[in-house]
């Protein structure tokens, strides 16, 4: 087994030892996800220590926590809780059954556990549930000297140092100061001279999702989260937001792609992605009733046919990069409901242009390929109207999700491009039967 295992350890390492003691721990958590489930129990049975998990447990994904909670006993895993952050400790205690938690937490320091209860009860994908309550915070009225006093001693334990909250007696959130600012003070000043009072926070509710725009919008370290009454209860770090940015992310592409994650067996990977099918076989049977409804053109002209695969295709492609763009910046916040009639006009504009190109240049090999005039004016036109179709459908359907607070990305991709081959095909065939005596 072991041997079989070295064929994956990275390039200028010849055994476990060696690359458990040098290599990063985000390196070696990515190496343990390579592996296969047999693999896994070896290395974390025989090669993992304590502190060699306490060091990658944070790096590792969901699955591959749940794994690490299922091989080890209540008493090692509340070690490790104990000694990794807040907010890393809540996360692996979500890959964990409710039953089994509830022993950990009994095995633990009450502080801990009581801490780490209150964060459970937040919903994981709000400020809350990503929050760690591992911060720097002194009161108003304390001196700057009496602030790095206390530094020297907690900083060591703090996840984040880089800012330090002001709070009030009621522990209200009041203002921030860098800890260069701190250094750069007067022993003697006063924290409420030295802060800033604007302070750019998250409520404990607000969605993970808007959490992450807040951190790219203004380039911070960390975020305070704060209740109703303003008071602090934790900050969120970048690293959380960076995790949110990607799964979010992630979570687009798949729903464009009308799909699931790569985990999981056969059967969660086909439930995930059979019904979307079914729907998408339904539009696909519309689209083909479309044409028989005008099979009659088709079987006078026999030439129809071989155009049909281009304005599908043509159609959906347009369509998919104008849905793209729309399901894009409605997710980094770029476009709102506001902007739909003034992004509507600029992707109407756009495809327009396109439109024109596309259409006069099918409109032209049809002629030359064909010989027939009307023929090319016909498919040329289809071609026009149906690029249209698509950038008014890619660019208004996500936005109507949007304000019925539906996920936009579920729009995307193979839903869009059937709805455009079934709009395609009628233009076509209609103009195609309109003009028949005289393309004949």
């Amino acid at each position: 087994m072991e041997e079989k295992i070295k064929d994956y350890l990275p390039t200028g390492y010849n055994n476990l030892e060696n690359f458990f003691d040098e290599a990063y721990p985000a390196d070696i958590a990515d190496f343990l996800m390579l592996l296969d489930s047999d693999e896994k129990e070896y290395i974390l049975k025989n090669k993992a220590n304590i502190s060699l998990i306490i060091n990658i447990i944070s790096y590792l994904d969901y699955e591959n926590q749940n794994i690490v909670a299922k091989l080890m006993n209540e008493e090692k895993l509340s070690t490790i809780l104990s000694r990794i952050y807040v907010d890393d400790a809540v996360d692996f205690l979500g890959s964990m059954p409710v039953g089994k938690v509830k022993k950990i937490l009994n095995l633990m320091k009450e502080q801990k556990a009581s801490e780490l209860q209150s964060l459970l009860g937040y919903d994981y994908e709000s400020a809350g549930g990503l929050m760690t309550t591992e911060y720097l915070a002194f009161y108003n009225d304390m001196t700057a000297d009496m602030v790095l006093q206390k530094l020297r001693k907690i900083s060591p334990g703090a996840e984040m140092i880089y800012y330090i909250y002001v709070i009030s007696r009621k522990k209200e959130l009041l203002g921030v100061l860098s800890v260069r600012q701190l250094l750069a003070a007067q022993p003697d000043e006063n924290l409420k001279d030295l802060m800033t009072e604007n302070v750019i926070k998250v409520g404990i509710n607000l969605d993970q999702e808007e959490v992450a725009h807040v951190f790219a919008k203004y380039d911070l370290l960390a975020v305070p989260v704060v209740n109703k009454r303003n008071q602090l209860m934790g900050i969120i770090t970048v690293d959380d937001a960076i995790d949110v940015i990607e799964d979010e992310a992630t979570e687009d592409i798949y729903k464009m792609a009308a799909t699931g994650d790569i985990h999981g067996g056969l059967l969660a990977a086909v439930k995930k992605r059979i019904p979307w099918l079914l729907i998408l076989l339904v539009g696909d049977l519309l689209s083909g009733s479309v044409i028989k409804n005008f099979e009659e053109s088709l079987q006078v002209v026999v030439a129809l046919a071989f155009f049909i695969p281009v304005l599908m295709d043509m159609g959906g492609n347009v369509g998919t990069q104008s849905l793209t763009v729309v399901v894009r910046g409605l997710a980094t916040g770029e476009l709102h409901f506001a902007n739909f009639w003034r992004h509507l006009w600029q992707e109407v504009k756009v495809g327009f242009v396109m439109a024109v190109i596309l259409g006069s240049m099918l409109s032209l090999i049809a002629f030359f390929w064909q010989g027939n005039p009307l023929l090319g004016l016909i498919v040329g036109g289809s071609m026009f109207m149906t690029l249209l179709t698509a950038v008014t459908a890619g660019t208004s359907i996500p936005f109507i999700m949007e304000a019925f607070g539906a996920d936009p990305a579920v729009a995307a991709g193979p839903f869009i491009t059937t709805l455009i081959d079934i709009s395609g095909l009628f233009i076509y065939f209609t103009m195609a039967t309109i003009l028949m005596e005289k393309l004949i």
